[in-house]
């Protein structure tokens, strides 16, 4: 195996297409090419963790957040930063950050921390927009059903819980070839009458490439017709932060000392209390203040997130409770679920959990 091997097993989970535009993902440091000999996973990046992966021969960090986040205008070594990459350059190890990709993930951050609090009817809180696509193109009659199946197995075609979706229109295309051309169906110089189908589907739009090669390989035409236009529609399977429901009501206090005992935290910062019970939960993994009205919007009784400066708990304005639970805190289950996704996908090469503690926040 290489590098890109386990690249490709991450990606497919957390599509780097719908990280955040602010943020840095992907490979950060090293040769995608480079065999691998082991896979270290971590919440951070830092010095210590590449010693962990020099340790146990491990030549790829899989982070969840990336150790480069602003552009590098030097390297010698001057912050924790540059003598991180250093380090890891020195020793040929490769980092790969997957950060914001997997915090839009349906099954990514917010998810992990809703199954740890046992949360239910679980959605997206906020979805993200300009992320389905839509492909129409022109095909024969004879050759509709086959490139039809061709674009589903492609990945195309899936709207929430039904696949194999698509719009079809019969009706005649008439072209004609000039002489430079090659029609597969037709003669050169004359008009040609076809019956065709016009075929629409949507698409998750990190698979647009393969979905264009799918039908350039599978339609019969020279010249193969066709628009790909991006949809207004909100992707309920890909955004920020998650909202789920107590399968019974809770008191709210009783609630807090519960997520405080899950979650692992040495303490809780919140707002006033409204209700004596929860029940609507709203969840953000990392720095989530600017979720607060959109867990409004959604009812939550309460939003579980992190990094709220003081002025953001007036932002509950008695609608809403807000619980602060640390920044590490609320991500530092990501990386025993990363090892669990890639040890069933990787079974041949050793996938080892970081050990080091990597909060930089401490408390007395």
């Amino acid at each position: 195996m290489i590098v890109q091997d386990v690249i490709n097993h991450l990606e497919a989970l957390a599509p780097l297409h719908y990280a955040e535009d602010f943020d840095n993902v992907g490979l950060l440091v090293g040769n995608r090419n480079n065999k691998l000999s082991g896979v270290l996973v971590t919440l951070d990046t830092i010095e210590t963790v590449v010693d962990e992966a020099i340790e146990n021969n491990c030549n790829l960090i899989v982070s969840f957040h990336p150790i480069i986040f602003k552009g590098l205008k030097s390297l010698t070594g001057k912050n924790y930063v540059e003598k991180t990459v250093l380090k890891a350059i020195k020793n040929d190890i490769a980092i790969y950050a997957i950060h914001t990709a997997l915090d839009n993930s349906i099954n990514g951050v917010n998810d992990i921390i809703c199954n740890t609090l046992g949360l239910v009817n679980k959605s997206i809180l906020i979805p993200q927009k300009g992320t389905i696509k839509k492909l129409t193109t022109y095909v024969p009659l004879k050759n509709a059903n086959s490139l039809r199946s061709q674009l589903f197995r492609a990945g195309a075609g899936n709207i929430g819980n039904y696949d194999n979706c698509s719009f079809n229109l019969e009706g005649i295309g008439t072209y004609r070839g000039n002489e430079n051309s090659n029609p597969t169906i037709g003669k050169i110089g004359e008009v040609h009458k076809e019956e065709e189908v016009q075929i629409t589907v949507t698409f998750n739009a990190h698979l647009e490439s393969k979905l264009l090669q799918t039908l350039f390989k599978n339609h019969p035409y020279e010249e193969v017709a066709f628009e790909v236009t991006t949809l207004d529609n909100y992707n309920q399977n890909i955004g920020m932060g998650m909202i789920g429901e107590l399968q019974k009501q809770q008191d709210t206090l009783k609630f807090l000392a519960f997520v405080k005992d899950k979650m692992n935290v040495s303490c809780i910062k919140y707002s006033k209390i409204l209700n004596n019970s929860t029940k609507k939960v709203a969840v953000l993994g990392g720095s989530g203040s600017f979720a607060i009205s959109a867990a409004k919007r959604a009812g939550a009784d309460i939003l579980i997130t992190a990094d709220l400066k003081y002025h953001d708990f007036f932002s509950a304005e008695n609608d809403i409770l807000l619980a602060d639970i640390g920044h590490y805190e609320s991500e530092q289950f990501t990386k025993n679920f990363l090892v669990e996704y890639l040890s069933k996908k990787i079974t041949n090469f050793a996938v080892v959990l970081s050990t080091t503690n990597t909060n930089p926040v401490k408390y007395l």
